[in-house]
């Protein structure tokens, strides 16, 4: 028999799909635990949605619900019956009869402890102290001390159900059961990027019930819903369709359901998803929220039922696809070559020109006499070779260009942002700022940032929201580049005090390409010095905004003291000078004579040192005492308005001496056709059209 023949390579050489890749490294995805990867599955339903419904310019409504799911459920759903132990030294939760006398020590103990405790608690009362130090009660005994079932899971059922475009028939098994693919690739602001989320929570639920998820969908104006049942193949990464079905869509409903049961731990994530909600709502006020979470059993204990309502009904322009900025050359170096292979411009002049922003012709034109010698306006890209992409390439990286305008982004804007910080933490004080768009590793940014002081349910210090791309941050705060700005910031120069001021600091940076650290979209780092600036700049500028406002208020409290200090005296001088005008009055001479006649000019008394008084004023100042006219509540209420015009006057001079409080900056919410208008009131500087009234129905205010 001939010997086999050797075949050459290492026998461990292997692959993986991108599917089971993920599935062994599914902590880079945010689901490292079961707690994680429920908050996780929540937020990526929830902003795929949010970006459905805002695709075709529709208000988002979308339904959160958790429920969970008991034992008995879950094996009826996996086709297992409840099964009675034959051997229950088998198990982990056995205790065995030396365990069982140990336990049964201890609890007798801590019972003895606990009651001589008790016992020398009740004499120190007696003797009228305090106690001994560490005589208190132990709070564990008189709990079960057996050992609890070893490995016990939480299931729950998520739905999220919205109102956007829905998915089209054919290309569902794809979008949820192929990682790696989507519809959000390419130079575009959108709240994913990886093509990941979805298909991590549809792998998490096969690795951790083995059920798969169930979507509903129809698109606009569509006949009929489409109903799939399916899961993913983990070896090839390809979509496992269990069941297909298209139902009558008599309702004419668009949008979307999903519902998947996995493994979670609602307890230790609670706040972490309220929190999430909360903060959404503050960026997206114009979406409807209504979440609701359902324990399992007949009892209601720890159900959450929760409406975050829309409080606006202006929504952001949406974004835009864009091309990519020239200075994209200096971070990807096979850019030049990736667009020259795939571009349909016929000349290098024109693909200069169009495949890129802040290129115009004449820009374009210079770019290509600069390249040198192998070079013409009017030669082919594809005739481009891989030496001439690399000088592009290098001229692109140190050319000069101005920033991308910023206007394929969608920021939250500055009215929406505001409203939602009211409507949510209902501030004393909040100063808002959007600063221009700069180019960001080739992408446009923009950041908009909003201080607020004081409000409900804020802690005193610093408390810093992070949103990017109208995505919440909760996790890495720290490390995060909004996190070391603020406390980079010297903010008792700006007259706040950073332990003791309720601060709520809210920054949104919107991007073509967020850079985050990792996939899990946590945090955004404090390396990259243009957002680390922009960042720094924004939060300035608000900070500026409060510090006028804090000493416009320091200084209305001065006056508002000064006035109270000045009107207590009110009472006493309005009655002395009623007693001295109505003695001036029964005097045989005015007052202005006697002061001539008795007073010495030399030395002593007030001879000289009298205002000139108008001799008719007197007389006439003296009739109306004598009539009545003038008394004391005549007095006292020209006293009043002495003080008053003394208090304006001083305001005035104060803001004109330091050029604050003269404007002030004012958001109005857009309106249209739908609203109702009084007449026109006109000034010299400008014209006001007063809203009368707004129709009933979505657009009532």
């Amino acid at each position: 028999m001939p010997p086999k023949p050797k075949t050459s390579g290492d026998k461990n050489l292997k692959s993986k799909s991108p599917a089971e890749f993920f599935l062994d490294n599914k902590g880079i995805a945010g689901f490292e635990n079961a707690g994680k990867s429920l908050y996780t599955t929540l937020r990526e339903f929830i902003e795929n949605s949010l970006d459905s419904a805002e695709s075709i310019g529709v208000l988002p409504d979308v339904d959160i619900a958790v429920e969970e799911v008991t034992l008995d459920e879950y094996e009826t759903k996996i086709g297992l019956k409840t099964h009675v132990r034959k051997d229950n030294a088998l198990y982990a939760d056995f205790e065995t009869d030396k365990e069982r006398a140990k336990r049964v020590k201890d609890e007798a103990r801590k019972v003895a402890a606990d009651a001589k405790a008790v016992d020398a608690l009740a004499k120190a009362k007696e003797k009228g102290g305090k106690g001994s130090k560490g005589g208190g009660l132990n709070r564990n005994a008189g709990v079960d001390g057996s050992k609890a079932k070893l490995g016990a899971k939480s299931f729950f059922r998520i739905t999220v159900k919205d109102n956007g475009k829905g998915m089209q028939h054919d290309d569902i098994p794809n979008m949820l059961g192929k990682v790696l693919s989507g519809t959000k690739y390419g130079v575009r602001q959108t709240r994913g990027k990886f093509g990941l989320g979805s298909k991590m929570a549809l792998i998490w639920s096969k690795q951790t019930t083995g059920l798969p998820i169930e979507i509903l969908s129809a698109q606009p104006k569509q006949k009929f819903c489409s109903r799939y049942v399916l899961d993913i193949d983990i070896e090839r990464n390809e979509p496992n369709v269990h069941s297909v079905d298209k139902t009558p869509n008599d309702e004419e409903w668009h949008g979307a359901e999903l519902s998947v049961i996995i493994e979670g731990n609602w307890t230790a994530y609670r706040n972490k998803v309220l929190s999430y909600l909360r903060q959404l709502a503050i960026v997206t006020p114009y979406a409807q929220f209504h979440f609701k979470y359902v324990s399992a059993g007949s009892v209601n204990r720890g159900n959450v039922d929760a409406m975050f309502r829309r409080r606006t009904l202006v929504m952001p322009s949406p974004p835009t696809t864009t091309k990519h900025h020239p200075s994209a050359a200096n971070e990807d170096q096979l850019l030049i070559k990736t667009l020259l292979s795939q571009t349909r411009e016929k000349t290098l002049l024109g693909f200069l020109n169009k495949e890129f922003t802040s290129i115009g012709k004449d820009h374009a034109s210079r770019l290509v006499k600069e390249l040198g010698k192998g070079f013409d306006p009017t030669m082919s890209p594809k005739d481009v070779s891989e030496t001439q992409a690399t000088r592009i390439q290098q001229l692109l990286s140190y050319a000069r260009f101005t920033d991308p305008s910023g206007d394929c982004l969608s920021p939250a804007g500055e009215y929406n942002l505001r409203l939602g910080i009211m409507k949510e933490l209902a501030p004393d004080w909040i100063a808002s700022f959007v600063g221009g768009a700069l180019a960001c590793g080739g992408h446009p940014l923009i950041v908009e940032a909003c201080v607020s002081l004081g409000g409900k349910d804020v802690k005193a210090g610093h408390n810093v929201f992070r949103f990017a791309n109208r995505i919440p941050l909760l996790f890495e705060a720290g490390s995060d580049v909004v996190t070391r700005c603020v406390q980079r910031l010297n903010w008792s120069s700006y007259k706040i005090d950073k332990n003791n001021d309720k601060i709520g600091i809210f920054v949104s940076i919107v991007s073509t390409k967020i850079p985050f650290k990792g996939t899990s979209k946590e945090y955004i780092g404090d390396d990259n010095v243009e957002i680390a600036e922009a960042v720094d700049r924004a939060i300035r500028a608000c900070a500026t905004q409060l510090k006028g406002k804090i000493v416009r208020a320091q200084a209305a409290k001065e006056r508002r003291a000064r006035k109270k200090v000045l009107s207590r005296y009110i009472p006493d001088c309005a009655r002395a000078i009623a007693a001295m005008l109505t003695q001036s009055a029964l005097a045989e001479e005015p007052p202005s004579k006697r002061a001539k006649l008795f007073g010495d000019p030399a030395g002593g008394g007030n001879g000289g040192k009298l205002w000139r008084v108008d001799p008719v004023w007197e007389k006439e100042l003296l009739g109306k005492v004598k009539s009545g006219t003038v008394t004391l509540a005549t007095l006292t209420r020209k006293l009043e308005e002495h003080v008053e015009k003394i208090d304006s006057e001083q305001a005035l001079e104060y803001s004109m001496a330091n050029k604050e409080g003269l404007c002030e900056t004012t958001h109005l919410m857009p309106i249209g056709s739908h609203h109702k208008f009084s007449t026109v009131v006109r000034h010299q500087t400008c014209a006001f059209q007063l809203l009368a009234s707004a129709a009933t129905g979505p657009h009532a205010l």
